[in-house]
This record gives C-alpha cells, sequence and structure tokens, in this order.
C-alpha cells in the first residue's frame, strides 16, 4: 500500500516512519516538499504521489500565535486536509487525520468521548475542528493531546532545558489532560488503520496529569537519569497567574476506550512512556 505521510519532520510524523509496518509503502514529505498553504501545488503533489493512503501528520500547533494568525492556522489545519480529502476522493483512496483535545471547550468532568459536543476555545482549536469536518465516513479521525517526542519541540524537552537554568519555576497546575508519547500513538495509528478503522477514535497515555503533575514527574525521572543536575522547586500556577493569549480547555482528557476495546490492547501509563522517552534523549545526548 502506497502511504503519504505528511508533516514528516515532526514528532508525529517522524514516528510514523519508524514504527511503519512492512505493509507500507512510505513517502513522507514536509514543509520543504510542498508548501500546505498552496492549494495547487498540493494539488499537484498529490497527483504525482497518487497514494492509497494519506496519514495527514502536518499541523499548524502554534496555539497562541493561531490567535493572531487565524488565516495561517485555517489554511494548513483545514483547507489543506480538504484539498486531500478531495484527492482521496477523487481516487477512492482515504485519509488519516490527527487532531486534538483542544476542539472541546474543557468544562467537562469526565473524559470527552469520540461523538461529544465540540467547542473550541481558540483559533488552533477551531481551525482543526473545520479540517474535522472535511472528512468522509470513510475517513479515520485520530484526536490525541499533550504528545512529545525524543528530539521534539515539546512541553518535556522544554522543561528539561528549563530545569537545567533554574533552581525554581511556576507550571499551571489547573489545567487537566493526558501525556502522550508520539511513538505510542504512531503505533496505534497503523494499527487502526490495518483494521480498516473509519470513523473517530481517541489515543492518550494511560492517566491523567495536570501541567505541573506532569512537570514534576518530567523532574524526577530526568534527574535521575542525568539530564538535569538538580530537581528544582516547582511552583504550582492557576491559570490566571499565568496567562496566554489562547483560551486553554481546564479539563481535556479523552475517552480511549473504543480505540482500546478495537485493537484489543491496553494503555501504557503516561510515566511509563515518559521514562522511554527520556532513555532516549540520554542517548541523544
Amino acid at each position: 500500500m502506497r502511504v503519504l505521510v505528511t508533516g514528516a519532520g515532526g514528532q508525529l510524523g517522524g514516528a510514523l516512519q519508524r514504527t511503519a509496518p512492512a505493509w507500507a509503502e512510505v513517502n513522507a514529505i514536509d514543509v520543504e516538499d510542498v508548501d500546505l498553504t498552496d492549494a495547487a501545488m498540493l494539488t499537484a503533489r498529490l497527483v504525482v504521489e497518487a497514494p492509497d493512503l494519506i496519514i495527514n501528520a502536518a499541523a499548524y500547533t502554534a496555539v497562541d500565535r493561531a490567535e493572531s494568525d487565524e488565516a495561517l492556522a485555517r489554511a494548513i489545519n483545514a483547507d489543506a486536509v480538504r484539498i486531500m480529502v478531495e484527492a482521496m476522493a477523487g481516487t477512492g483512496g482515504k485519509v488519516v487525520h490527527v487532531s486534538t483535545d483542544y476542539v472541546f471547550d474543557g468544562t467537562s468532568s469526565a473524559p470527552y468521548a469520540p461523538d461529544a459536543q465540540r467547542n473550541p476555545q481558540s483559533a488552533y482549536g477551531r481551525t482543526k475542528a473545520e479540517g474535522e469536518d472535511t472528512l468522509r465516513a470513510e475517513d479515520l479521525l485520530v484526536r490525541t493531546a499533550w504528545v512529545y517526542e525524543a528530539g521534539g519541540a515539546n512541553f518535556v524537552r522544554t522543561m528539561i532545558r528549563l530545569m537545567k537554568e533554574r533552581e525554581e519555576l511556576g507550571v499551571v497546575a489547573d489545567q487537566v489532560g493526558a501525556p502522550t508519547w508520539a511513538t505510542g500513538l504512531a503505533r496505534t495509528i497503523w494499527a487502526l488503520v490495518e483494521k480498516g478503522a473509519t470513523g473517530t477514535f481517541h489515543h492518550c497515555d494511560e492517566g491523567v496529569a495536570s501541567w505541573h503533575h506532569f512537570a514534576v514527574a518530567i523532574a524526577e525521572e530526568a534527574h535521575a537519569r542525568g539530564l538535569i543536575p538538580r530537581i528544582p522547586t516547582i511552583h504550582a500556577l492557576t491559570t490566571t497567574e499565568y496567562p496566554t493569549p489562547a483560551r486553554r480547555p481546564a479539563y481535556s482528557v479523552l475517552d480511549c476506550s473504543a480505540t482500546r476495546e478495537l485493537l484489543g490492547d491496553q494503555p501504557t501509563p503516561w510515566r511509563d512512556n515518559l521514562c522511554l522517552m527520556l532513555e532516549e534523549e540520554v542517548k541523544l545526548g
């Protein structure tokens, strides 16, 4: 099967390439190969590639910057997805699109099911929801959250950098979600494709955490592996004490039970996957 992976240089794009099954003839492209905001260029590239399956791991993910640049976010997160879907509709192919917990407003007190009502509160969330709306019944939507990967640009590596520099730092404690290792997400996506899944599924690592809780775990595990010289004092902040341009959901835990039931596997606790990621960071030096 000819599989086109977009966002090749990103965390998930790289993980999808590393975990690709033998049956997948993968070609991965990134921004230097095609400008997703250029409809004609993207359409022409899809004709040349002629994939049986597109896994769209490309996205505009600068959550705060999207508040002042929503048009660009929409071009990548929604318009480009529509072009991919239209191309696959013409060839009988399928699109796998990766989306986010930010399509929900965060007012729930229970994990969001795949069919839960969306109500995005940010430009990023709105444009990702618009991208979801372009998909057909035969396509596959996978929502995830708080993604990180060794070597990538993410919360874990930002925390490690700050913890090397500071003896104290503050992290928001009243936003709750589920950290997700990109490698595990990639494996789930490939498994869903093998099952012929369509519709909407969720994947995150098992358990919940606030950003503060996550940061404390990062400090403990990174120090144990010699990645930081000491465990800093990590102060718990409220969202109002750390204002940002974009409004973030206070509670964005995703219900992944349908995914686990279909695949017949068990979720991995997020701290276990954090440790695996940190071991890779050690190897990267």
